[in-house]
């Protein structure tokens, strides 16, 4: 295959001025990741960088998100400083995806709950613990982390959660975690858990609505499945 240096292609294909002259929907995955990374080398231009970066990750812009510095600088042409540029370009997407639009904060299924917890559970390489806590008119109230852990699990204390309903008021709540396996099987241990809380929440008047297990490839919903009485 030929590299091309940018400059010698036509105007309307380097990155850059396709973006000022179509908008930012009409350049693929490979020509913004190659405005985000600038210049290339001697032998290879930006946009050959950026497509070996989207080879490596086989084309997924989820997996590519979930690279650490070291990953991106196994491309050539990928020193620690562009790698820095790319890793801080996908968290501002990730961060933004998080931003839920007004009005739009009520939960009524287990995939709008999903969609609240996949940006902070989806790309992580180890496990998490979320509660999100819903006013009575299943109105988000807060989102909080519960606990981090490593890849084989976390640790869910029952009465951290619980707290976190009393502290914004909650009187229902949806809790969430990550299995960084893509596995979306729940272990006995999640089964117990979720049986557990539901209980003590009953005890508290706050009722535990759904349990999620979150991957990159989708979820589980204890309540979809019958799991939540």
């Amino acid at each position: 295959m030929i590299n091309i240096p940018i400059r010698l292609l036509a105007e309307e294909d380097r990155p850059r001025e396709k973006l000022d002259h179509l908008g930012r929907s009409a350049l693929t995955d490979a020509e913004l990741l190659a405005i985000l990374i600038g210049s290339g080398t001697k032998n290879r231009s930006a946009l050959d960088v950026a497509r070996e970066l989207l080879l490596r990750c086989n084309n997924d812009l989820q997996a590519l998100g979930k690279f650490e510095k070291r990953d991106f600088c196994q491309v050539a042409g990928m020193g620690p400083v562009r790698a820095i540029t790319l890793m801080a370009a996908l968290e501002l997407g990730r961060r933004r995806a998080k931003v839920v639009p007004k009005g739009r904060q009520t939960i009524s299924s287990s995939q709008l709950a999903y969609e609240q917890f996949k940006v902070e559970l989806a790309d992580l390489n180890h496990e998490e613990f979320w509660v999100l806590c819903l006013s009575s008119g299943s109105n988000v109230l807060a989102k909080k982390r519960i606990s981090s852990g490593g890849i084989a699990g976390t640790v869910a204390d029952i009465r951290m959660i619980l707290r976190a309903a009393l502290d914004t008021k909650a009187t229902a709540l949806i809790v969430a975690h990550n299995h960084p396996s893509g596995s979306l099987k729940p272990s006995e241990p999640d089964i117990r858990l979720t049986r557990k809380l539901k209980e003590a929440g009953e005890i508290m008047d706050i009722k535990l609505l759904d349990h999620l297990i979150v991957s990159d490839v989708g979820y589980y919903s204890f309540a979809d499945q019958g799991l939540v009485f």
